[in-house]
């Protein structure tokens, strides 16, 4: 067995036993022959300990359990992402996307074409069984006509769409550098489909372009045969409608040498316009009132009223404070007057659940808001709500302070009504004391430093925010 493979597979009985040398494929699967010659080309070559194999949802989910080198899981579809990402970040890596037809030509395609488009030296194999495997058998972009699946019990027709013949689009593209169709149904044809994967390797590591690789591959647990009568299929119903061979092979210089990227704070704070300074800031001393490590807020309100905005300059003010904090914007039907919200997490050290389904702080912009959280803030925890808009709160639930804020009245005095949410930080910098006022508008006015002349009326809006909420906490 190659070295390429783990000596066990921990996936199975622990890696005891004959288990530990079995793969979770059904007998007959292409994905075994594959594997076993992905992992031969790999030591061949020599770099083992340069590959960074990429395997999303599919049969192919497990491949980390066998293949010892750099492994990395993507979400279903977005694999080819992945693995620019990773060539991106470690230009001398060599990035292999492992992918299956449900995978990459159907919830993926628009990242397996845009990605091929581009052309960057990654190799793309990707395993045509004319089936989804992993899910039970349903109908998948490249199932042919007439075939039956779980979702097209009776065949697909023509009002299904035709199968969607990759190599052929994929080698349409101006990107790639190299297109090939094989086969795996005999000794002769799996000759071709290793000869195939090497070359598309090399000319990965040569810096010579893209390279995409579909292999057509039996499956003969939902094709219902055996793995003999499954070998038989592919070739007389599967490779007419998919002819094999090369699609596209171009002659390509080497010219992919980038230099390797920075990791240096400095210089990637600075490519995101933000303060370098900041990078070597000294972490602040988490507030010991809070009681809490990691404070879960959430921020609601209609569009327009700055939400989402406010949401993301408390989370930027306490990265830039040293704390870690995270922010997930939700979009709810706004423009129909219901509520938009952003949750927002604030942590001494790790935010260990992006969510807040029970917020320590509510924020609300206007009544649906209101009336859809203030239930669900936790025992103890603090609402603060716009009292130009709300002007009959109802019934709130106990245990909670609740402070009713003219977000809207005091924004409209100072002749901006938009600044609504700064007025709102400011109220919520006064009621909770979470981060210092400095720090809130020092990150408003990093934010706000090509449109200086709009700070004085932002300071005045933050200022009338804990104007407003100081007789209630004195």
């Amino acid at each position: 067995m190659s070295n390429v493979f783990y000596e066990n597979f921990q996936r199975h009985a622990h890696g005891e036993g004959l288990k530990g040398h079995s793969t979770h494929y059904c007998a007959g699967c292409g994905h075994g022959v594959v594997h076993r010659d992905l992992a031969d080309i790999i030591e061949q070559l020599g770099l083992q300990d340069r590959t960074i194999l990429v395997s999303p949802v599919g049969c192919s989910v497990f491949a980390f359990y066998y293949f010892n080198v750099g492994n990395t899981q993507a979400a279903h579809g977005r694999a080819p992402a992945v693995a620019l990402g990773h060539k991106l970040a470690n230009p001398n890596a060599v990035v292999i996307s492992y992918q299956g037809d449900g995978d990459l030509a159907s919830i993926g395609l628009a990242e397996t074409i845009s990605i091929a488009q581009m052309g960057l030296p990654i190799t793309v194999i990707f395993v045509n069984n004319a089936i989804y495997g992993m899910t039970g058998g349903q109908l998948a972009p490249t199932s042919l006509i007439g075939q039956r699946t779980s979702t097209s019990p009776e065949g697909r027709t023509p009002a299904m769409g035709q199968p969607l013949k990759m190599a052929e689009l994929i080698a349409s593209l101006d990107g790639p550098v190299y297109v090939e169709r094989v086969a795996l149904y005999d000794a002769k044809n799996r000759v071709k489909a290793r000869k195939a994967i090497t070359k598309a390797i090399k000319l990965q590591e040569e810096g010579r372009g893209y390279a995409f690789i579909e292999i057509l591959s039996e499956c003969p647990t939902h094709l219902k045969l055996t793995p003999v009568e499954a070998e038989q299929w592919i070739k007389e119903k599967m490779e007419p409608v998919f002819p094999l061979g090369v699609k596209k092979d171009l002659v390509r210089e080497p010219w992919f040498n980038p230099p390797a990227p920075s990791y240096e704070p400095e210089k990637i704070l600075g490519y995101c316009g933000a303060d370098p300074a900041t990078g070597h800031r000294e972490p602040a001393i988490w507030p010991a009132h809070l009681g809490k490590r990691d404070l879960s807020l959430k921020l609601a309100g209609s569009g327009g009223d700055g939400a989402q905005t406010a949401a993301l300059l408390l989370a930027r003010a306490a990265i830039e404070l040293g704390f870690d904090a995270t922010h997930i914007p939700s979009y709810g039907p706004e423009s129909r007057g219901g509520t938009s919200y952003a949750d927002v997490h604030i942590a001494a050290s790790e935010v260990l659940n992006p969510a807040s389904p029970a917020p320590d702080i509510l924020v609300a912009f206007n009544a649906p808001s209101l009336t859809k959280f203030a239930g669900s803030v936790c025992e103890g925890g603090l609402i603060i709500y716009d009292s130009t808009l709300i002007t009959e709160p109802g019934p709130m639930p106990a245990g909670r302070r609740v402070l009713a804020v003219p977000f809207s009245r005091l924004a409209a005095e100072l002749g901006r009504p938009v600044v609504k949410n700064v007025v709102a930080l400011g109220a919520l910098q006064a009621a909770s004391d979470l981060l210092p006022a400095s720090a809130m508008l020092e990150t408003l006015r990093h934010v706000l430093k090509d449109k200086a002349a709009l700070m004085p009326l932002n300071e005045a809006a933050f200022a009338a925010g804990q104007q407003a909420v100081a007789p209630a906490v004195a």
